[in-house]
């Protein structure tokens, strides 16, 4: 049974990078908040310069202006649900768990959803080795859901990459025992990396759900993860249960894929079309 709706439009948090060319981290996050009817807010955790073709360099905003930002924004601003992504260093991980925990545990913060970003579509690497376990210690006992592709759960798992969607099984039963087990929390494992149509698990520490979506011919796949995370946020944020928030964000981004040659930004990898239902067609 889905809980009442939240006052509307509801208020959705991103906390990750800024990517210039609008495709991905907090740009992208944004967009697919909008799109789905959450008034999106922000906060900065690194700046990166990057088109569709690359990463040329990463800055790190300083840890203690990461942890006012949300200080100030908490201070004042109702978050119904809130997304992290690209962190970039240990240090601004462990800022931003202080500066959501607080939040959490006191009932302001319903729902987290966390994006383990680590690497980029061009293969730049987005997060420090020596990242890794305090996210993974500070950071995902936060997480209402965990989101990580195939690459980024062998890596949070300190294994190798599952290749069949038996693996994946075994990996999302690994990955959801990094959860805390004090209620609903569910680990989205996936598979796109996978050959065929891209099968993602759902695993809540007691249902293994397989969640099946054709494969969209696109080269436009820039920011495909930070949309499907942000969508899961907006949803959540509305008031939906988390099962159906996941389903309807990965239709919503089954489209937003369909829609990407719609759009014309950069060379490379472009972005998914965030808008495909609002904007006319040229």
């Amino acid at each position: 049974m889905n809980r009442p709706a939240r006052p509307s439009p509801p208020n959705a948090l991103t906390v990750a990078g800024i990517d210039p060319s609008g495709g991905a981290g907090i740009f992208a996050d944004l967009k697919a908040f909008s799109a789905l009817g959450a008034y999106g807010t922000g906060v900065v955790a690194a700046l990166t310069a990057q088109n569709t073709q690359g990463v040329t360099g990463v800055h790190g905003v300083p840890p203690p202006f990461v942890r006012l930002q949300l200080d100030t924004l908490f201070a004042d601003v109702r978050i119904d649900a809130a997304k992290i992504g690209m962190l970039g260093t240990a240090e601004i991980a462990v800022a931003v768990a202080e500066g959501l925990s607080r939040p959490i545990a006191a009932g302001r913060l319903p729902h987290l959803v966390v994006d383990p970003v680590m690497v980029a579509k061009s293969g730049d690497a987005l997060l420090g080795r020596e990242a890794i376990s305090t996210l993974i210690e500070a950071v995902l006992p936060l997480a209402t859901v965990l989101t990580p592709n195939l690459p980024e759960a062998g890596v949070l798992l300190d294994a190798r990459p599952p290749d069949s969607v038996k693996e994946m099984q075994r990996t999302a039963e690994r990955l959801r025992r990094l959860l805390r087990d004090d209620g609903q929390r569910f680990v989205l494992l996936k598979g796109g990396h996978l050959s065929g149509d891209a099968i993602d698990l759902l695993h809540d520490g007691d249902r293994m759900i397989e969640l099946a979506a054709p494969r969209v011919a696109t080269r436009n796949t820039h920011g495909t993860g930070c949309t499907l995370s942000a969508a899961i946020a907006a949803l959540l944020a509305g008031g939906a249960e988390p099962v159906t928030a996941i389903r309807r964000a990965k239709e919503y981004l089954t489209e937003a894929l369909r829609h990407a040659d719609r759009l014309q930004v950069g060379s490379g990898h472009g972005p998914v079309h965030h808008f495909h239902a609002w904007w006319p067609r040229a």
